[in-house]
Formats: structure tokens, C-alpha cells, sequence
């Protein structure tokens, strides 16, 4: 059994969410001993196809043809592309339409998680199709605590013992929160705020245009780093604040629970069931309870929930999506 792993623009997305979910797929087949290729040109039995852009469609529709089995990876849906770039909102049901012409091709999809799964359940044109949830994942012996680490990446980011550190992470897009993360940084002078993460601003919203030009003195953004300088910021950072709007599953929280960093989080549907609120991480509502509860963290009256959240990343070790893939190989092979 051999499986052609497809992805579309690698160089496009490689520096995106997708583009370390499709790194960490490789690395889990070959944990998992699965057969895989990349090149078009070779032959295979199973096609897995990770993006919904045209060439996708029609490499899946050809494969289609020739009788090959096709795994869908659904890393997308219409509710995480709403809140995004320039007339996103506009053309959110055309792009759901699209999709459903992309998924429908799969003889299995497969998405991050049970709600992601469940937001597909609900698209016509996919009831009766055959869905798993299964994690983008996480390389556990690369994200784990290490005090030593985040004491060197304080030092590369000139920052004190003394200072309190929040970081956020993700594309400058609406739907990641960084207007709300630009606003705590304005209501909180006494910590400092660093974002890492860059898309051009030239597709962006004007209110993420308007924070990612707001200048502040304890506010950085950072830019596209390394996954060895978000390990370090990780280990070194007082606490992680993700106001995320909308996600398919948000593998930075994961990177957080695996080097046991608190973090504070948008209480949004996607994390029901799996992140608690006072057990392994913290949850806010709106900008007025994310600046309460930064504020009760650092007074003392939060107390750290991070020794609880490692079991999240455990969970998601690349070792165990690897067995979890090869199963839906398996079963659509069959």
C-alpha cells in the first residue's frame, strides 16, 4: 500500500499552520511505517490530498478515474475562511460550495477534530460521507519543558527575569484574534506583548492593518521565526494567549500543553471537550475577561493549570496520528 501525499503551493503556505500540518503528516507515516511518496510521477494506491485549490480538484478527479482511493484532508471549512482576509464574509458560501466539490471526492475525509468533523457532518453534499477526526499533531520529543531553552530565548529577545511575557502566534488575519491581542497590549503597558507570525497586509482587514501598526513599547511583532524559536518563546514566556475566533484545531495550543505553558484561550466551541477552564488552561470570553484574567494570573489569584495540560499533547504525539492514518489507509484500501 502506497500513498501519494498531494499538497498544492507548497511555497504559498509552507510558513502557514497547514504547511507544519503537512510536515507533521510526513513524519507520522514514517513513524507509523506507512509508504508515501510526493512526486506525482510515481505510482501509488491511495491519494491524500490536502488542499481544495483547482490543480487539487482536478489531480483528484483524474486519480477518480483511474479507479485510485482518495483520503480528503478537510483542513478547512467555511466557518474558519469567514473571519479571514478582504471579503472573506463576501464569499463564504461560494467558498463552502467549493469545498463540498473538493471533499466529496474523498472515498474518507479526514479533519483536525470532533467539531471540525461535526461543522462537515452539517454541509449537504456530505452526510453520508465517511469522516474521521483525527490531529494535525505534534512532535512531543521536539516541543517539551525546558527551563534552559526559555531562559536563552529571553536573552535573544533582550528580556528581563523581572518582565512578564504573554506571546500570541498566527497569520495577521482577523480570525486569530490579533486586533484583541494589539488592544490587551494598549490596556496592559506593565506586560509585554509579542506576536510571532507574518502574512502580507496587503489581503488583510483595515483593523488588522490598524494593530499590526500600532506601535507600542511593550508590544513586538516578531514575524515568521523558526518552530525552535516558538519552542523557546514557549518555555520562555509567562503565559501564551491565544483569542483565536475560529479554528479547525489551533496545534500552537497543543505546542503550549506539551512544554506545559499556561495559557489563557478564546472560549470558543473547537476547544469543548478537551481544554478546561481552571483545569488545563484558562478561558475568556471577550477582551474585557482576557485583561481580568492576564490581570488575576499574574496577581496570584489564577494559580498555574500548565502540569495539566501535558496529557493534551501526549494525546497528539505524531506517533499515535501515524497508527490513527493508517488505519483510514487501510480501511479505504480494503
Amino acid at each position: 500500500m502506497k500513498v501519494l501525499l498531494y499538497t498544492e503551493g507548497v511555497k504559498t503556505i509552507g510558513k502557514s499552520g497547514l504547511g507544519k500540518a503537512i510536515e507533521h503528516q510526513k513524519k507520522a507515516l514514517e513513524f507509523a511505517n506507512v509508504e508515501y511518496t510526493t512526486d506525482l510521477k510515481d505510482d501509488y494506491d491511495i491519494l491524500h490530498i490536502n488542499t481544495y485549490f483547482p490543480k487539487s480538484y482536478f489531480i483528484a478527479k483524474k486519480a477518480k478515474k483511474k479507479g485510485k482511493k482518495i483520503v480528503y484532508h478537510a483542513h478547512s471549512t467555511e466557518e474558519d475562511y469567514k473571519n479571514g482576509f478582504i471579503l472573506s464574509k463576501q464569499t463564504s458560501k461560494l467558498f463552502k460550495k467549493w469545498l463540498i466539490k473538493c471533499y466529496s471526492l474523498g472515498d474518507a475525509i479526514v479533519t483536525p477534530t470532533p467539531y471540525s468533523k461535526r461543522l462537515l457532518e452539517g454541509y449537504k453534499g456530505l452526510e453520508n460521507k465517511k469522516i474521521y477526526a483525527i490531529s494535525n499533531g505534534i512532535e512531543i520529543e521536539f516541543f517539551k519543558k525546558d527551563k534552559k531553552l526559555g531562559e536563552e530565548w529571553r536573552k535573544q529577545y533582550n528580556l528581563s527575569k523581572d518582565d512578564k511575557v504573554i506571546i500570541g502566534i498566527g497569520l495577521y488575519i482577523e480570525r486569530k484574534g490579533i486586533v484583541d491581542f494589539v488592544e490587551l497590549a494598549k490596556r496592559l503597558p506593565e506586560y509585554k506583548f509579542i506576536w510571532f507570525g507574518y502574512s502580507s497586509l496587503k489581503v488583510a482587514t483595515q483593523p488588522v492593518r490598524d494593530a499590526v501598526n500600532t506601535k507600542l513599547d511593550n508590544l513586538l511583532f516578531a514575524g515568521y521565526v523558526e518552530p525552535s524559536v516558538i519552542r523557546g518563546a514557549m518555555n520562555g514566556c509567562d503565559l501564551y494567549l491565544f483569542p483565536t475566533l475560529e479554528e479547525t484545531e489551533g496545534i500552537p495550543i497543543v505546542e503550549a500543553c506539551a512544554c506545559e505553558t499556561d495559557a489563557i484561550i478564546r472560549d470558543i466551541p473547537i476547544f469543548e471537550g478537551w481544554l478546561e477552564d481552571g483545569k488545563n488552561v484558562y478561558k475568556a470570553k471577550d477582551v474585557d475577561e482576557f485583561e481580568k484574567k492576564i490581570k488575576d494570573f499574574f496577581n496570584g489569584k489564577l494559580k498555574s493549570v500548565s502540569k495539566n495540560s501535558y496529557k493534551i499533547a501526549q494525546e497528539r504525539d505524531l506517533h499515535y496520528i501515524g497508527k490513527q492514518l493508517k488505519e483510514v489507509y487501510e480501511s479505504v484500501y480494503k
